[in-house]
């Protein structure tokens, strides 16, 4: 949205104390505060992909942590706020590490288990004050200024509400924000540009933590008591379905939702024991029919129906300028941008990539068989073969993706035959993927800006604070270069999924190169491409034979690839059948009958 529109809702909050009664204000506090939570789910769940149904553990925790020190041992609730982030930091540290691992449904379901457990344990615990809870939290203090009043804590509360959007803001237009933006892409594209997918969710797990942990110190103080009941199973819920009401993949969404989802509570409360003895329950129906509704009417939540008015609003047209400008100024300042450092490639004729009779087997299955090649700098070599000849499964045992049951797999020297996919790829091996990977929600200048991820460096706080603003500008500038040598310029701000599959793998490839690769290895990248698109994809892959990249190609299509490469290695029933010029493997008779059959080869060569 513009500035004025951010300026307006700024401007009506800094009024909202002066011009509400004390209720208004207490209620705006308690939607700040479930805000922060809110906002950490729709990182976690929203963008990450992490579905979890135990924030209000984390709230619980940092809340009886702040009780309990400033009660039972008369600290400061300032002391109380670093205690609190400091538990709820570890704790959801210890968690993600044991549950975050899990796949489909498990992971879920332990964060109801855990989430269920932690607010049964605060209720048995005596110094805890077990159900009855902790009395006489001390109000916060800011010098001589106390802040018992709503109206007085309500400054703080949407300080750190704004501060919290903005760290958040800038942690996705990052370097790790990209990362964390690509989860849902799966581990092994985040592998495949050096980025490790665990790390990443670990990391996103924590922060949304602290976010809780953050709201939970706000709400001890805020209310001066604490007791288990607001922090079980049912509060998870309800914070989930303030993200999803607002919108899980708008971080403006959280404070919608949560704004949604209490207003709608309190105005329950107010009307349902008018109609019914019975208002919890009724209350439960009402939010659980409003989940249900929205899942399925407005999977977008409230803020997808205000950014789609808004677009309308302002026409096709302005957005188009906007993006115009944009790119105007930042193809300017890219040009004054130093670049990344670059990699040494290996002299012409010098061994890149080594392949020692490697071997996998799937249980009985023997996929690949004692297969060795080598690959030497500045040449292209095509690895080919027909339909289930196991070149799929030799490009991934390549590059890591799966471990290989016998042999050994040199890179640049080193034997890289047990390391990960990210270690492989952080050593210059960029690759691409034969069912394309691409984040179809991002722009085709944060696809591409992917590919760097492992040639800078810097965490989650120094990206939300803005202190990786070089390295950022030089992310940048290398994805620009990277979009104009594909011949994409301009078109940097469009969204990569409304390219056709042809133009997409062609981004691939630019996302392969931002990686700044001494070994490019490509999985039939000419798939769906039309012949002028192959013709220029062909010339791009010979100019980047000339500037040094060795490229290691695994494609069907025969005339591409026999007018392209260098050598071909020709693969059959797992095993190595041919290796040498593409004219020679050709009129090689075993290669003729493993593409044509032994009768057709034999009409063939007479």
């Amino acid at each position: 949205m513009s500035r004025w529109a951010v300026v307006a809702c700024v401007a009506a909050l800094a009024a909202a104390p002066w011009l509400l009664g004390n209720f208004a204000v207490s209620l705006l506090n308690d939607i700040g505060i479930a805000a922060l939570v809110a906002l950490g789910l729709v990182l976690l769940t929203g963008i990450g992909g992490a579905t979890s149904f135990g924030q209000a553990a984390f709230v619980g925790i940092a809340a009886y942590a702040t009780a309990w020190l400033t009660t039972a041992q008369g600290a400061s609730p300032w002391w109380g706020l670093l205690f609190a982030l400091a538990l709820c930091g570890l704790s959801s540290l210890a968690i993600g590490a044991l549950t975050l691992r899990l796949g489909g449904h498990y992971l879920p379901l332990s964060t109801i288990a855990w989430g269920l457990s932690i607010a049964i344990l605060f209720g048995n615990i005596d110094g805890l004050g077990r159900h009855t809870g902790l009395s006489g939290v001390p109000p916060l203090r800011i010098g001589p200024w106390s802040l018992a009043d709503a109206r007085a804590l309500y400054a703080l509360i949407w300080a750190l509400v704004a501060l919290a959007l903005l760290f958040c803001h800038n942690l996705l237009r990052s370097r790790p924000g990209r990362a964390i933006r690509s989860l849902r892409g799966g581990a092994t594209l985040l592998a495949s540009v050096g980025a490790d997918a665990f790390r990443v969710r670990l990391s996103l797990f924590v922060l949304a933590a602290l976010l809780a942990g953050l709201a939970g110190w706000l709400y001890a103080h805020a209310n001066r008591f604490v007791s288990p009941s607001p922090f079980d199973l049912r509060a998870s819920i309800e914070y989930l379905l303030m993200a999803v009401a607002g919108g899980l993949g708008q971080l403006t969404g959280a404070v919608a939702g949560a704004a949604l989802v209490l207003l709608m509570k309190n105005a329950l409360q107010d009307v349902l024991p008018l109609v019914t003895t019975r208002g919890g329950q009724v209350e439960g129906i009402a939010f659980a029919l409003l989940f249900i509704l929205l899942l399925h009417r407005a999977r977008g939540g409230l803020m997808a129906y205000v950014e789609r008015g808004w677009r309308r609003w302002r026409g096709p047209s302005a957005a188009a300028d906007a993006a115009a400008a944009t790119n105007a100024a930042a193809a300017a300042a890219a040009a004054d941008t130093p670049p990344l450092p670059r990699r040494a490639l290996p002299a012409a004729g010098q061994t890149v990539l080594r392949v020692q009779g490697a071997v996998k087997r799937f249980g009985g299955l023997t996929a690949v068989d004692d297969v060795s090649f080598e690959v030497a700098g500045g040449e292209i070599v095509g690895l080919i073969g027909p339909n289930g000849a196991g070149k799929s499964t030799m490009f991934n045992l390549v590059t890591g993706t799966l471990p290989m049951t016998r042999g050994k797999v040199e890179f640049l020297g080193r034997d890289v035959s047990r390391w990960p996919q990210q270690r492989i790829a952080r050593l210059g091996m960029a690759r691409t993927f034969q069912h394309v990977k691409l984040r179809p929600r991002m722009s085709l200048l944060d696809n591409v800006a992917l590919g760097a991820h492992a040639r800078a460096r810097g965490g989650l706080l120094a990206a939300g604070l803005r202190l990786d603003r070089g390295s950022e500008a030089q992310i940048m500038a290398e994805a620009r270069r990277q979009l104009a040598r594909i011949g994409l310029a301009g078109r940097e701000h469009e969204l990569a999924g409304s390219l056709p599959l042809g133009t997409q793998r062609v981004l691939e490839i630019a996302r392969a190169l931002a990686a700044d690769p001494v070994l490019l290895v490509l999985d039939e990248p000419a798939a769906g491409l039309r012949l002028p698109e192959k013709q220029a994809l062909a010339e791009l892959l010979r100019r980047l034979r000339g500037e040094g990249v060795t490229i290691l190609i695994v494609e069907h299509d025969m005339d591409f690839v026999m007018k392209l490469v260098d050598r071909l290695v020709v693969m059959s029933f797992g095993r190595k059948l041919s290796e040498g010029a593409p004219a020679a493997v050709r009129a090689d008779p075993q290669v003729q009958a493993a593409y044509l059959g032994a009768p057709a080869a034999a009409g063939a060569r007479r």
